[in-house]
């Protein structure tokens, strides 16, 4: 048991800003977590308008801010890779207006972690400058918008 595990569990903030536990994984947390992000998606998609789905992503996104902010200074560690709360928003936009199937699904998740990964202009520079909870939100936002820029490019010049 690693000295994160007891304070995830223990405190809410962490618990949500870890995923549900998903950051803990061993190995890739971050894709770790998409994946719950992903199942999350499955099971609320349905039930969500256009409207409700916007609204989810702005009060995941501010709560993102708070949830990760105050896990990483709690922790001492800014961006720990245990915190996956903002692969989780950045995955849920980038699925803003995207058919629910396993294709869009499967595409969105591997847009959005290249992107996550690759952090390609301006990405990386505002992962470096921007710091706190914003900081941590901030580039798994846009890596999200990037992958939702493609699906809905893909989505148009397809027809599906």
């Amino acid at each position: 048991m690693t000295t994160k595990q007891p304070k995830v569990f223990s405190n809410p903030v962490h618990f949500l800003a870890f995923g549900f536990g998903s950051g803990l994984s061993p190995k890739a947390p971050g894709t770790t977590g998409t994946v719950v992000a992903v199942l999350i998606h499955l099971a609320l998609a349905p039930y969500l308008t256009l409207h409700s789905y916007l609204a989810f992503l702005v009060v995941s996104f501010l709560a993102g801010i708070y949830l990760c902010g105050n896990t990483a200074r709690d922790l001492g560690e800014h961006d720990c890779g245990g915190i996956v709360w903002d692969e989780f928003v950045g995955y849920w936009v980038a699925m803003f207006m995207v058919p629910t199937t396993w294709y869009w699904v499967a595409t969105a998740f591997i847009l959005f972690r290249l992107f996550d990964i690759l952090k390609p202009f301006p990405i990386g520079l505002l992962d470096k400058k921007v710091h706190g909870g914003l900081g941590i939100m901030l580039d798994d936002l846009l890596a999200g918008i990037y992958a939702l820029l493609l699906l809905q490019a893909a989505i148009l010049f397809t027809g599906f």
